[in-house]
Parts: C-alpha cells; sequence; structure tokens
C-alpha cells in the first residue's frame, strides 16, 4: 500500500465575522418570509455557529429559528419540529433552507390567521456569517504526520475540515475522509471516518476518535 501521498494534506483554520442584515422577523409569517429570501450566509449563521461556540459540548440539534419560536413566540409544537430538522442529512445549506421552509409552510396552512406577533425587542434577527479560512503551518504526508497534525490544530481547524467541508464540492464529503481514500486508496479509513455523525461528539472527542481510527490502521498500513 502506498504510505506517502502524493498531495500533501495542508490544515487550514477558519474566521468567522458576524454581519447584521438588517432584517427582522416579528411572526411566524415574516420568520418565512426572512427564511426564503436568506442567503447561504445567513442559513449557515442560523444554524452552524452553535456547534463551534459550544465545542466542548455535545450539540444537541438547536437551531435559532426553533429557539426564538419555542422560546419568543412560544409555539411550542412548532419549534419542536424545527429543533427536529437534522442538518447532517442535507448536504447544501439550499437544501437546509428548503427543510425549514416546508415545515413553516405546513404549519401555516395548518393554522390560517396572523398568530402572535412579538413586541418590539423580542423580533428575530436576520444574522449572516462571513467565512474565511487560513493556511496553518501542518501539513501532513502520511498517516503519522496527519495524526501528529491533527493532535496540534485548533478546533477551528477540525470544525472546517469536518463539517464546513460537508457543505462544498464534493458535497456530504469532509476533507479528511477524501484525502485518504484519494491518496491512498484507503477504504477502511475513509469509510470509517465518513460515517461518523460529527452533530453527535464535541469537537475534541471527535479529534480523538478520529486519531484512535487511524491509529487503529497504522499497523495494517506498515505491514501492507
Amino acid at each position: 500500500m502506498k504510505t506517502t501521498a502524493a498531495a500533501p494534506f495542508k490544515f487550514c483554520t477558519r474566521l468567522t465575522l458576524t454581519e447584521v442584515t438588517g432584517r427582522k422577523a416579528f411572526n411566524i409569517t415574516e420568520l418565512l418570509e426572512g427564511i426564503k429570501a436568506a442567503d447561504d450566509a445567513v442559513i449557515y449563521h442560523h444554524t452552524h455557529r452553535f456547534i463551534k461556540q459550544s465545542h466542548h459540548l455535545v450539540p444537541e440539534g438547536a437551531n435559532d429559528f426553533a429557539y426564538w419560536v419555542a422560546n419568543t413566540v412560544q409555539a411550542d409544537k412548532l419549534g419542536e419540529e424545527l429543533t427536529s430538522i437534522d442538518i447532517v442529512r442535507y448536504n447544501s445549506l439550499a437544501d437546509i433552507r428548503g427543510a425549514f421552509v416546508e415545515v413553516l409552510e405546513r404549519h401555516l396552512a395548518e393554522n390560517p390567521g396572523p398568530g402572535r406577533t412579538v413586541a418590539t425587542g423580542r423580533e428575530f434577527h436576520f444574522m449572516r456569517a462571513i467565512r474565511f479560512s487560513l493556511p496553518t503551518e501542518c501539513s501532513a504526508v502520511d498517516y503519522e504526520s496527519f495524526i501528529d497534525c491533527l493532535r496540534n490544530v485548533s478546533a477551528s481547524s477540525l470544525y472546517l475540515h469536518v463539517f464546513e467541508a460537508r457543505l462544498r464540492p464534493p458535497y456530504g464529503v469532509d476533507d479528511f475522509s477524501h484525502w485518504f481514500r484519494t491518496n491512498f486508496n484507503d477504504e477502511t479509513v475513509g469509510r470509517e471516518i465518513s460515517r461518523l455523525d460529527p452533530y453527535s461528539y464535541t469537537l475534541e472527542s471527535l479529534r480523538r476518535r478520529i486519531i484512535r481510527i487511524i491509529e487503529r490502521r497504522l499497523p495494517e498500513v506498515k505491514n501492507a
């Protein structure tokens, strides 16, 4: 088995700036209209930012839309439906947007009328995430150097290569499994990493889990 990569894995990290869009929602209808009009950066901010902010905790699948509906509008059933949207199932932000639109449209069809309008100061503010990727000094050419890099890069780097990678071509594929498959034809590592549900781990426990997968594979690679 090939043990040195033709293309080194260059670890990057991420920075995010939050931009106020100026759009607001005071009720469910306006929330739906805002989501329909939102670009990918807005959808990303309201569905993914909590993962990075809570990287020491296991994510619970929450999103800003569901939180506002349940806690401010106090539409508990709808809030539960929005919370239950499993964003890991979707390979693009457009698909995630569509899932929220579908739930909200169904709710409004089943509950005609203006519904509750919240007071000024409790409205939903649509925000946009402006993302940047920056190179780090870590570069891997084989299994050992990949493990060393993965141990030392920041949680932001891990987040970029696992979570954000799934939302860009090739959609639904993290950078790590893609590298092992394309450079080493290692379907074992590629399959085990790609099958992980990253939303079920903290970022640090995810880091440890991926390292264990590669370490377990290492003796087989050396003896091949």
